[in-house]
């Protein structure tokens, strides 16, 4: 069994006040569970960096086949060059995951439903239930998010509107009992006179 590894790195200043605000803008803006998911992003983007500085001097074929990897992705548009991968931010990878485009899409209310309805099995990409909200949604396969359930996004209810209509129901039901019963005792009474 291959050990695993550390996806992350954390930073080496833990105690600095303005990384920590930052940081807690962006766990705030795209629903994150903690910290470390946050520095995962940060190590990937500064990976797909390091490729991009070592194929400044490699072939252009090499280089393509790297940025079309990348536009597939949806980290750059076509037409890009390596040098604009070397602009590449944190958010730019915030942005692909498949949490932030739940909740773009208007699929769910707020990023932290978005994370339910992914953790929950309720999100198809492709024909595929995927429950990994940090799962990076490829350009073509974007179109093709949609929740499982049956119900949309407008007939999930509040508790409240939910608890009413319920009361309504019993209510109208026991009108129809009632009802019911009023005939059945006006047919027995006419039955009986006979």
């Amino acid at each position: 069994m291959r050990k695993q590894h550390k996806k992350y790195r954390r930073p080496k200043k833990p105690f600095e006040s303005k990384r920590i605000e930052e940081e807690n803008i962006l766990l705030k803006q795209y629903g994150l569970k903690n910290k470390r998911e946050l520095w995962r992003a940060s190590s990937l983007i500064e990976k797909i960096r390091n490729q991009a500085k070592k194929l400044l001097t490699a072939s252009s074929a090499e280089q393509k086949k790297f940025l079309d990897k990348l536009i597939e992705i949806g980290l750059i548009k076509a037409g890009s060059a390596i040098d604009d991968v070397l602009s590449l931010k944190n958010v730019d990878i915030l942005e692909r995951r498949l949490q932030t485009i739940v909740f773009k899409k208007g699929i769910a209310r707020s990023v932290k439903q978005a994370r339910q309805f992914i953790i929950h099995k309720h999100v198809v990409v492709g024909g595929r239930v995927i429950n990994i909200p940090s799962y990076i949604v490829p350009l073509d396969m974007e179109n093709s998010i949609k929740l499982k359930i049956a119900k949309r996004l407008e007939d999930i209810k509040k508790p409240k509107e939910k608890a009413k209509e319920k009361e309504k129901g019993e209510e109208e039901k026991e009108k129809e009992e009632k009802g019911e019963e009023e005939q059945r005792l006006k047919i027995e009474n006419g039955s009986t006179r006979n």
